[in-house]
């Protein structure tokens, strides 16, 4: 009854705003448009909260630990593994650092995002689309794997080589993530970075 109340207005606005997009573009290109959105408000925001030197500099070091770290174990050396053990409480400051570095745009970007997410789980205009990819792309996508998941969470249409809204939302947000990424120069804050 609170959630109701709550998320009631919310939907009424969202869908005020996202109907007539998706009545006038369809629902496929909404949803892209909506990927288009959210891949950049999350992207700015990291650009704009996260130190890029100091993640470079930290996925840097943990990198050299990893590797410090491997070729310890593989040498059996005892003398080299006590020195990669005393670094290892550095090591975990670094990770704590580099966690809390993820953690940030995601503080600033997650209410506005589940709403979003909200609204397209509740509208009867997106629920019902599915999205044809062809055969290659469906494929190397590795869009059968997502069979495994239960159909209750990601709506997996049953016709060949097509992809429910929720999967084409996210084939669009990966694709234009990484092209926002490039070009504002944004690292992503994991271990690897990219």
């Amino acid at each position: 009854m609170v959630f109701e109340s709550l998320t009631g207005p919310i939907f009424g606005a969202l869908n005020s705003l996202f109907s007539p997009v998706v009545n006038y573009f369809g629902p496929v290109l909404t949803v892209m448009l909506i990927a288009i959105i959210v891949a950049f408000i999350t992207t700015l925001a990291t650009k704009l909260l996260v130190d890029q030197g100091r993640l470079t500099f930290l996925q840097r070091e943990m990198k050299e630990f990893n590797q410090e770290m491997m070729s310890a174990r593989k040498s059996n050396d005892p003398k080299a593994m006590e020195k990669v053990q005393k670094k290892q409480m550095e090591f975990m400051s670094l990770q704590k650092e580099m966690m809390f570095m993820s953690f940030k745009p995601m503080l600033v970007t997650y209410v506005p995002i589940i709403l979003i997410y909200y609204w397209m789980f509740q509208s009867q205009l997106l629920n019902h689309t599915m999205v044809n990819l062809p055969q290659f792309a469906y494929y190397v996508l590795l869009v059968p794997l997502w069979h495994a998941i239960p159909y209750s969470i990601v709506h997996i249409p049953l016709d060949p080589y097509s992809v429910s809204w929720f999967g084409w939302y996210f084939l669009c947000t990966l694709v234009i993530s990484q092209i926002f990424r490039k070009l504002m120069g944004v690292k992503n804050p994991g271990m690897g970075g990219t």
